[in-house]
C-alpha cells in the first residue's frame, strides 16, 4: 500500500507560479515512477509529468519549459514546479505512484485555478 498526500494548489493569475508537493508513505520501495496528472472539467485525466526511479523525466508537450518535476528522496516527496501558468492549466492535479503498468496509487487531488 502507498499513501499520497498532495498540497500546494490554489488560485493564481496568468503568468504566476505554484509548487505542488506530494508526500508518499507506505511501501515506497515498490514504486517505480512518480507522476503528476491533471483533469479539467469535461476532459479526461492526462499525464503532466513523470519521474521514474531510473531514467529521464517526461513532460506533456504543453508544459515543457514551464513545469519541472523533481523529487526529494529524503523527504519522500515529489514536487511539480509550475511557472508561467496559463488559464488552460486550470484543473485538479493528482499525484500518482506507479508500481507497474497496471497498478498505481492516487492522491486525493489539489485544485489549481489560473485566472486570466
Amino acid at each position: 500500500q502507498v499513501q499520497l498526500v498532495e498540497s500546494g494548489g490554489g488560485l493564481v493569475q496568468a503568468g504566476g507560479s505554484l509548487r505542488l508537493s506530494c508526500v508518499a508513505s507506505g511501501s515506497l520501495s515498490s514504486i517505480n515512477a512518480m507522476g503528476w496528472y491533471r483533469q479539467a472539467p469535461g476532459k479526461q485525466r492526462e499525464l503532466v509529468a513523470a519521474i521514474p526511479r531510473e531514467g529521464s523525466t517526461v513532460y506533456e508537450d504543453s508544459v515543457k519549459g514551464r513545469f519541472t518535476i523533481s523529487r526529494d528522496d529524503a523527504k519522500n516527496t515529489v514536487y511539480l514546479q509550475m511557472n508561467n501558468l496559463k488559464p488552460e492549466d486550470t484543473a485538479v492535479y493528482y499525484c500518482n505512484a506507479a508500481l507497474n503498468l497496471i497498478r498505481s496509487y492516487w492522491g486525493q487531488g489539489t485544485q489549481v485555478t489560473v485566472s486570466s
